[in-house]
């Protein structure tokens, strides 16, 4: 009978906020775990992203990595969108869907303030971009991305969430290691008009840090989803 059916309720939420000490913490734990055995996609993605922006840590590199990061999730949001089309008159499993929207779209905005953050530090130091390398180029390599993800969760949806878990993955190391190459960073104060939205944090270094912690998050999220995909 349709509406008969029930699901456990998805929280939607963003990664928890940690102190100071607790950020020391993962990074450290971060810095001191090995990298996942990276797909041929994923290997392909970074070495394309490091042969055109350079293997560097720059922020101007890392905005290029949040303009992609966000695309997994927009993908999955459609997929879910479509899926309820389909499925709204199974009451239970439209539930299931929605719910999982709001934990993708949680996600999708976390990476979006990390973004934004981003692109506010570099405007404020004064260092120009190029049009085609910081905006053209990134528009084409996510789109690829859209279409890749898309695809793999169309063929097999575990596919598409272990892309994720290995973007999210080389990120959270990526900024961890980041904070680690930029020592003064522990004394830079931390400010932003989109502090009120993400959180107050006392030095870049912090920052940096929960954005590198945000990240782990998305992976162990993505994680649990290649064992227990969607929809079924």
């Amino acid at each position: 009978m349709a509406g008969s059916e029930t699901a456990p309720e998805t929280v939607s939420r963003q990664p928890p906020r940690l102190t100071h000490e607790e950020l020391l913490k993962a990074q450290a734990e971060t810095l001191e775990r090995p990298r996942r055995s990276y797909g041929i996609a994923a290997r392909f993605l970074f070495v394309l992203l490091d042969t055109v922006y350079g293997k560097p840590r720059t922020l101007s590199k890392f905005k290029v990595l949040e303009l992609v990061a966000r695309v997994p999730y927009q993908t999955w949001e459609q997929v879910a969108y479509i899926a309820v089309t389909h499925m709204h008159r199974r009451a239970g499993m439209a539930r299931r869907i929605h719910d999982w929207i709001k934990q993708v779209r949680a996600q999708q905005d976390n990476e979006l303030w990390h973004l934004l953050i981003i692109e506010e530090l570099i405007s404020r130091s004064g260092r120009t971009q190029s049009q085609i390398k910081f905006f053209w180029v990134p528009q084409v390599i996510a789109f690829a991305y859209y279409q890749l993800s898309l695809l793999l969760f169309v063929v097999h949806p575990e596919w598409s969430y272990r892309l994720n878990a290995d973007f999210e993955d080389h990120a959270e190391h990526e900024y961890m290691t980041m904070v680690a190459e930029n020592p003064a960073w522990e004394s830079t104060p931390f400010e932003s008009s989109f502090a009120d939205d993400y959180g107050q944090f006392a030095s870049l270094a912090d920052l940096f840090r929960q954005i590198g912690h945000d990240e782990r998050v998305h992976k162990e999220e993505s994680e649990a989803q290649m064992r227990e995909p969607r929809f079924r």
